[in-house]
């Protein structure tokens, strides 16, 4: 996230729901707005969200409107989401998990704790930004892009795949948020495209040759004072610091590997509904609304410049089409967190 993970508590409505549900443990609470219409109207449902909180409080605002479902938001990071919804099993309060990445939500569905979700919703998405198992789908996508200083580099001394930043040219010029979740996602992919060997040979490289910073905003600023020339990241921070002041970005260039490249990865966000849910017909209508039209024009028309992959609605134009990222294929569903964990603990990144 551009913004700092830490939970937060912003009680906007179902003000009875919200306090009830403080009492619990976990990540703190939001609210969407209130509203009137259809007999789903007073109903609320859970959702533990780890993606961009502006964002998923947009789609719970416009799904509201639409269907009269409160929709009570507790936010966090991917793992810390994920881990909380294993610890608590069957007796999560969470109707609904939505993700940044991909790996966390692979972790609950191999703890079979998910739902099937509705065909209807599930073809609202194409294949390749789903998994194949359909107890999840993809929400939003966001490109791996290296980052680089424009004072700094050219687009011609940059690499020709992320794997070669691991050698010993790079030393002391490149960083990354090395225990986010982002980088992990990322890594998850390398594993996936080139195996576990040359995996963790690179992880040993970049432990030799990275600055680690806690969040992916400060290697974005890092790299725009020159402190590194370049950083290992998601395309959607320097859009995001563009609209916003710039100060992080202004000598910032992206350069998108392409060639199916393991720097060329897509990260699929996704969202689900939990086996446990007791409010599954709302639960599903909330995942069925942001894949839809509407739901993705919110994604599309807001700013937090993820790419849309639903119902064929056009990102914001200011992005590289995916199509022309030449991301390689990877099932979503198979990306594997524990095994990523394992690597970077091995390279002593963990």
């Amino acid at each position: 996230m551009p913004m700092s993970k830490l939970t937060t508590v912003k009680l906007v409505a179902a003000v009875t729901a919200a306090t009830a549900l403080a009492a619990c443990s976990g990540p703190a609470a939001t609210s969407s707005t209130a509203s009137s219409g259809g007999g789903d109207a007073g109903t609320t449902i859970t959702v533990y969200n780890a993606q961009h909180e502006q964002l998923t409080a947009a789609w719970a605002d416009a799904f509201t409107k639409e269907t009269g479902i409160k929709v009570l938001l507790r936010n966090g990071d991917d793992l810390e989401m994920g881990n909380q919804i294993i610890e608590e099993g069957k007796a999560s309060p969470a109707d609904v998990f939505l993700t940044e990445n991909s790996p966390a939500m692979d972790q609950v569905e191999n703890a079979h704790l998910l739902a099937k979700l509705d065909q209807g919703t599930l073809d609202q998405v194409p294949a390749r930004y789903r998994p194949a198992a359909g107890d999840w789908t993809g929400i939003a996508a966001r490109s791996t892009v290296l980052a680089y200083n424009k004072t700094k580099l050219s687009e011609a001394q940059i690499p020709a795949s992320l794997m070669d930043l691991s050698g010993p040219a790079w030393k002391d010029r490149i960083g990354a948020s090395t225990g986010g979740a982002d980088f992990q996602a990322i890594v998850s992919a390398m594993d996936q495209l080139k195996g576990p060997d040359a995996t963790l040979a690179w992880l040993k490289g970049i432990k030799d040759n990275a600055r680690s910073f806690q969040d992916d905003t400060p290697v974005l600023a890092a790299v725009n004072k020159g402190d590194i020339e370049a950083g290992i990241l998601y395309h959607y921070y320097s859009f995001v610091d563009q609209a916003q002041t710039g100060e992080n970005s202004n000598n910032v260039a992206l350069h998108y590997f392409r060639n199916q490249d393991p720097g060329a990865f897509v990260s699929v966000s996704g969202g689900a509904v939990l086996a446990s849910s007791k409010h599954q017909e709302q639960a599903q209508k909330f995942i069925a609304f942001i894949t839809s039209k509407a739901g993705q024009q919110v994604l599309a028309d807001g700013k937090s410049f993820e790419y849309t992959v639903g119902s064929n609605v056009p990102s914001n134009p200011k992005l590289v089409p995916l199509t022309d990222l030449q991301s390689p294929a990877i099932d979503p569903g198979t990306l594997n967190s524990p095994e990523v964990e394992d690597l970077m603990t091995r390279a002593g990144l963990l």
